[in-house]
C-alpha cells in the first residue's frame, strides 16, 4: 500500500513538471515569434522611410506586424533608423518586443 501511493505521488510530480515544461517551452517559442515580428516590422519602416517601399512607415509597419498576428504598439523614425514596439497575447499575458532597424551608422 505504501509503495502505491509513493508510485502516485511520484506520478503526480512528473505530470506536474511535465505541464510546466510545456508551458514555459510555449512561452518561449512565443516571444521569439514576437521578436520577430517586431524586427520584420521594423524593417518595413525603415525600408518605407528610405524610400524602398511605398507608402506610410508606420502603416507598412502595423501591416507587417499584422501579418503576424502581432499588434503595433509604437513606431517612431529618427531619420531613416525606424524603432518598433509590437504586442502579442501569450494565455492571457501580453508579450512585447521591440526592435531597431535602419541604415548602418
Amino acid at each position: 500500500m505504501a509503495g502505491s501511493v509513493l508510485a502516485l505521488g511520484l506520478v503526480g510530480v512528473t505530470l506536474t513538471l511535465g505541464a510546466g515544461l510545456v508551458a514555459v517551452g510555449g512561452a518561449a517559442v512565443h516571444a521569439q515569434r514576437v521578436a520577430a515580428a517586431a524586427d520584420a516590422a521594423a524593417l518595413a519602416a525603415a525600408d518605407t522611410a528610405a524610400g524602398a517601399v511605398t507608402g506610410e512607415p508606420g502603416t507598412r509597419a502595423r501591416q507587417v506586424a499584422a501579418a503576424s498576428d502581432a499588434r503595433l504598439v509604437h513606431c517612431a523614425l529618427d531619420g531613416l533608423v525606424a524603432t518598433v514596439e509590437v504586442e502579442r497575447s501569450f494565455a492571457a499575458f501580453p508579450v512585447r518586443a521591440a526592435a531597431r532597424a535602419g541604415p548602418p551608422p
